[in-house]
């Protein structure tokens, strides 16, 4: 996946696109659920859960929580660039994978370690 736990990312749709002076919503990225390709955004699609009054939550009532959105809708916010963009994995003379800013071509970061069969020769 191109997104990972820690990233900042701006939501592309939904409900939540839009904060509430009317600026894209830019947030981090709390939980990536791999199987079923969501992720949980700082702030994002909160809903209120009711809990019952038990030991653990002796309070018990409204919870507010963040629920798993689509990973198609946020974008991943380049750090050096600082614009919502695509990214790209890519091959470095190492042989190590990384992705990229398809706007600024800048590394983002490692995706794997090293391989010697993925490192280029140096006579080519």
């Amino acid at each position: 996946m191109h997104i990972r736990v820690g990233d900042l990312v701006e939501v592309i749709a939904g409900a939540d696109r839009f904060s509430m002076d009317g600026t894209p919503t830019r947030a981090r990225v709390l939980q990536v659920v791999q199987g079923r390709r969501k992720v949980i955004v700082e702030g994002v699609n909160r809903v209120y859960k009711l809990v019952r009054r038990t030991q653990q939550t002796p309070q018990g009532g409204r919870l507010s929580k963040e629920m798993p959105i689509d990973i198609s809708n946020v974008k991943l916010v380049c750090p050096e660039c600082n614009q919502a963009t695509r990214t790209g994995a890519r091959f470095l003379e190492d042989g190590s994978k990384e992705r990229y800013c398809k706007k600024c071509g800048k590394g983002i970061g490692q995706i794997s370690p090293p391989k010697a069969r993925r490192a280029k020769k140096a006579g080519s």
